[in-house]
Order: C-alpha cells, then structure tokens, then sequence
C-alpha cells in the first residue's frame, strides 16, 4: 500500500511514464536508452527535472574534486535511479539514501527496467534525515 505523502502525484506520473517507457522497449536494454525515453516521457507530461545532477563530494570540508551523479531529480523533489540490472539491491538502495542526503530531496525511486513488467522494478526510498 503506497503511504500517503504530499509528492504522491509527482511519483505516480514519474512511475506512468516509466511504465509506458517499458511497456515500449521490454527489459534488457542499456539504462542510457531508458533514461533517454523515460526524459522523452516526462517532457510529455509537463514534469520539470534535472539529469545527471552533480553533487561535489566533500570529506572532511574537503573538496575532494570528485562527484556523485544524480541520474534524475523530477520536480525538485524526487531522485530517480535508472536500473538495467538482474537485481535491485541493498547497495542500491543505500545509493539513492546518499542522493536523497546530499540533495534535501524527501523521496526517490529506483526504476529497474529489468524485470517482466516494471511494476515489479519499482522501488521507492523515504528520505531518512
């Protein structure tokens, strides 16, 4: 059961999109060739979003001169992970609480598009701070 928040739409819509996505293409692509067509489809949907946010990585307030990348922040508010992979784990997951740490961002969603239907694939991640 989805738990009631105010950015409900925003990840129903993200969700939409990338299911019409891999209803489109079917699982075993590249993540690159989903991120191109899940951009497509939130263009179409009036969504505003950011692709591959740099976020510099600081050690000590230290400027260690490398960054994440953030592959989407949908609406100022949602980090969303683009996954091609057999399966989504811990690491993954722990990957998207680091993004939604250094960003402020309060939700984020790991879209694995390697599954039979990306129902499955979903995978939402609460901002823990």
């Amino acid at each position: 059961m989805l738990v009631p928040t105010p950015y409900n739409d925003t990840t129903r819509a993200i969700i939409g999109a990338a299911i019409d996505v891999h209803r489109a293409l079917g699982p075993g692509l590249l993540e690159s060739i989903y991120m191109r067509c899940l951009e497509f489809e939130l263009k179409q949907r009036d969504l505003k979003f950011t692709r591959e946010v740099s976020i510099p990585i600081t050690y000590k307030n230290q400027d260690l001169g490398a960054n994440y990348r953030v592959d989407l922040i949908v609406e100022d508010v949602v980090v969303v992970e683009v996954k091609s992979v057999a399966v989504v784990l811990p690491v993954h997951r722990a990957q998207v609480l680091t993004y939604l740490r250094l960003t402020g961002c309060p939700i984020g969603l790991i879209l694995n598009f390697n599954e039979g239907t990306l129902v499955e694939g979903v995978h939402r991640v609460m901002n823990q701070d």
